[in-house]
Order: structure tokens, then sequence, then C-alpha cells
């Protein structure tokens, strides 16, 4: 008989034997023991039904003529919340058994017919043992492949290199359950040209993690890195039938920068492997995306810096037209700034009124000095050329690709809420939003400050005069915001105070 050769290892496979005969359960239970199966016997079959509904089992083995009900009714019975169950049916005879269209349609694997020799009846479950592997490879091999796609978009959204790595190494200890594996990445490839690394990435060395076996393995994994041929990895090391095979990670050239290595099961192999390639596929290319990324935001803090290097530049060719101005368009932007940031506005909103409150006056460089450097009040014909600034400042600006979503702010900041305003004496809502802050803004700072032609107002004058232009010539809410912000005057003067000592050292040198 074939139970006397060597039991196999089929504990992950469980089978109910159901049977009235008590006898017969206990004789199919201890034969397949005997083979390595786990075997739960039953004699009634409602009762195997309420078992299968709430125990896992691969198969069952189902005599047909029982009491109180058949065979063909337990596998309707069962059918209806389980259809992944191989049920192999079992006869005293060979005329006893259900016609074939009732075994297609209740999707029995099998019929044997009972004899005092198990082998034909083994054959059929080890057929259906082969089928249950198979599909279990099937679903594990689908069910990792949704996990591999629905974990790709997290690697994407992280922005350092150690957490991309981090992160990999967890998903894959996640995804394919590896209890000794390796991740090994040479540092140089996230140097750039001068030695840097790119993206202010945290990697003093080249970056080694690894688990169970090789936690400690760092020099050996770089050896066998070092005498690799290019994109030449075979096995790492063989350990207990257990190969630890290795992967490249291959940059856009096609030219490793790292390994991954994990010791893989020879029963799982071959799928493992090829999920294996397709997941470090994904990961290759979100490497190659976070690179990309690091030089773009690199590019991007350079072009920063040429921006605000350019601003300080126009800022000073404003502000050396007229030593008694000087520090003015600072200091409107920073009331502006302040004004902003008290009503909630984001970032991006208060640097760009930042930068159109330090050029709110850029087009004064095209006004004759006769008429901005006049010490007396200007006449009406010198007000009018004064009052072209705006649009000087916006054609000035609009010719700046950088500076063109400021032109507008600036082309406004002499608008009134009440349309008498220029150079357009629009009002309310068609004046942007920033343009009415550096309204507010410039108004007070040209009230607080010392001219040729008048003396300064003192702070309550100042606050005085933006009351009264609430709704006429300010927007009352902003007007209001920057009031309630200048309570803490004294503490602003002191930020600002360079700004007025600017000032004040360039006309004692004058």
């Amino acid at each position: 008989m074939r139970k006397n050769r060597v039991a196999a290892k089929q504990t992950e496979i469980s089978i109910l034997a159901l049977d009235d005969d008590e006898i017969m359960t206990i004789t199919l239970q201890s034969y397949f023991q005997s083979s390595g199966y786990h075997v739960d016997i039953e004699n009634d079959p409602n009762k195997a039904v309420e078992r299968i509904r709430n125990y896992h089992y691969d198969i069952l083995l189902l005599d047909f003529l029982m009491s109180p009900i058949c065979g063909d009714e337990v596998v309707k019975a069962i059918r209806e919340f389980n259809t992944d169950l191989y049920i192999i049916l079992l006869t005293g005879h060979k005329s006893l058994a259900p016609p074939i269209k009732t075994i297609r349609e209740l999707d029995i694997q099998g019929y044997y017919e009972k004899s005092d020799r198990f082998d034909q009846l083994e054959l059929l479950v080890e057929s259906c043992v082969k089928s249950i592997r198979q599909m279990r490879t099937i679903r594990s091999y689908r069910d990792k492949l949704s996990q591999i796609v629905a974990d790709s978009p997290q690697l994407y959204r992280l922005t350092t290199i150690d957490a991309l790595l981090e992160s990999v190494m967890s998903q894959m200890n996640r995804i394919f359950g590896f209890e000794n594996a390796f991740l090994y990445v040479r540092r140089h490839f996230f140097q750039d040209g001068g030695g840097e690394i790119a993206g202010a990435v945290q990697m003093p060395a080249d970056y080694y993690l690894g688990i169970g076996a090789y936690g400690e393995a760092a020099d050996r994994v770089r050896n066998y890195l070092m005498e690799r041929h290019e994109t030449e990895f075979p096995i790492f090391e063989e350990a207990e039938n257990e190969p630890c095979r290795v992967f490249p990670l291959l940059d856009e050239n096609q030219k490793p920068f790292g390994i991954f290595g994990a010791r893989i099961s020879h029963q799982h192999y071959f799928d493992t492997v090829r999920l294996l390639e397709i997941y470090l596929r994904q990961v290759t290319s979100t490497v190659s995306n976070l690179m990309l990324h690091i030089q773009l935001q690199k590019a991007y803090e350079k072009l920063e810096v040429s921006y605000e290097e350019m601003t300080k530049t126009v800022r000073t060719m404003v502000d050396a037209r007229d030593l008694y101005t000087r520090g003015h368009s600072d200091r409107v932007s920073y009331y502006a700034c302040r004004i902003a940031e008290k009503m909630g506005k984001d970032e991006r909103f208060i640097n760009r009124i930042r930068v159109a409150g330090l050029f709110h006056d850029i087009g004064k460089i095209a006004v004759p000095d006769s008429v901005l450097l006049k010490n007396a009040s200007l006449t009406r014909e010198e007000y009018e050329i004064i009052k072209r600034h705006p649009g000087l400042g916006y054609h000035i600006l609009s010719a700046i690709s950088s500076y063109q979503e400021i032109a507008p702010i600036v082309l406004c900041h002499h608008e009134r809420i009440d349309g008498r305003g220029y150079p357009n004496g629009i009002t309310g809502d068609q004046i942007p939003e920033e343009a009415k802050m550096i309204s507010v803004a410039d108004a007070f700072d040209a009230m607080t400050s010392h001219r040729r032609y008048r003396e300064n107002l003192t702070l309550e004058q100042a606050v005085s005069q933006l009351e009264q232009g609430k709704g006429t010539q300010f927007d009352q809410k902003i007007a209001e915001a920057f009031i309630e912000i200048l309570k803490d005057y004294e503490a602003i003067r002191e930020e600002i105070a360079w700004t007025f000592e600017e000032t004040a050292l360039d006309l004692e040198h004058r």
C-alpha cells in the first residue's frame, strides 16, 4: 500500500472526513494522518456543515449515503457559503454514485468507491493537494502584486533617500515576509560633481540595512558588490537550502548603484524572484524620480537666491534716488507682511506681498530728479508726473518674468476703495488685496517719516488718519487689522530700527 512509503510533510493541508460510519472516519483519519495531513472527523452531517462554516478545511472526504441527509444535500448547503473547498464523494458502490451532471453542478472534484485499499483515494487527494497549492500560489502572487501596486505611490511621496530606502526595506519585509535580507546602496551615487550629498540627504557613508543573518554583514556585502562586474549578480550564498539571491538596483543608465539580497525558499523561489523583479523596477524608478526631484529642488534654490539678489539690487537702485525715502520700501514691505500674517494669509501670499512692497515705488526711477527731489510742495503738473510711477513700475516689472506676478500689485497700490485713486480710478474688489495692504502700509510710513517739505506725524496722528480713511481711501478690514498691529508699535520700531539708521547715516554723510 502507498501508506507504507515515507510520509510526506503535508501539515499545511487540512482534511475533514465525514461519514455516519464511525469506524470509516477513524480509519480515514489514521491513514491520512500517517501521510502527514491534518485530519478531523465528523459523523453528523449537520455538525459537519457548521464545522466547515466556522473552521478552515482544504478537502472534504464525504460519504454519499448518510442519515439524516445525504452527501449531495450536504454539498448544496456548503456551496452556499464556501466555493473553495475541494470535495471527494465516497460511495459504497459505483451504482450508488450521483449522476455526472450533479457532480459538475455541485463542483465535486471526484468520487471514490469504498474498499479496503485507499490507493485510489490517496491519488485523488494528492490531485486536490496539487490544485490547492497551485491556487495558493496564484492567490499569493495576486495578493503580493496588489500590495506592490498599492505601496508604490507611498514611495513616490518620500523626499529623502534615507527615508525612501527604509520604506523600501519595510515594504519588502511586509510583502514577502523575509527573515534574512539586506539592502546596500553606494553613497557616491547620491553625490553631485562637487562631492556634496544632493538635496541635504543624510548619508555620511554607504547605506546598509540588514535583518536576520545579515544584520551585521555590511562589510561582506560591500566586498561582494566591489567584486561584481556591471550587472552580474549571482547567488550571494547558500544557506539551509535557502539561497540568498541578489538583485541589482540599476540607475537610468543600467548601472548598479546598490543591491538587495534575501534568502528565498526553494518552494516559492521562482514566483518570489519574479515579483521581486517587478517591485525593484518600481524602486529604481522611484529613486530616479527622487534624484530628479532633488536636482530640480537644488536648481530652484539657486533660482531663489538669484531672485533675492536681484530684488535687493533693484530695491537699492530705487532707494539710491532719494536719501530721504531710503528704508521706506523696506518698512512698507514689513508692514504689509505683518498685515497679511494678521489676516491669516499663506506663505506664498506673504512672499508675494513682501516683494511687491519692496518694489512698489520702482517706477520712480523714471521720474526726473527735479520732481522727485524737490524740497517744496509739488505743482499740479509735477504731481501728475509723480502719479505716473505706478504705471511705470508695472511696465518695468512686467518685462521681467520673475516679477510679472507682482506687477499688477505695484500698478494698483495708489488706488482707493472709493475710486478716487490713480492711475485707473478702480474701486473695491477691482483692486488686488495685496495692493490694498500696501496702500495702508505706504500711507502710514509716509505720514510718520520726515520729508524735505514737511515734518512727520506722530503715531497718534497717523492712526487717526487711518481711522478717517477707512472705507474711502483704505479697505476697512485691512486698516483695522493694521491699527491693531500698531498697538505694539514700540516693539515694531525696534525691529525695523535699521531702516531708520540707514537713512540717518546717509543724510549725515551728505
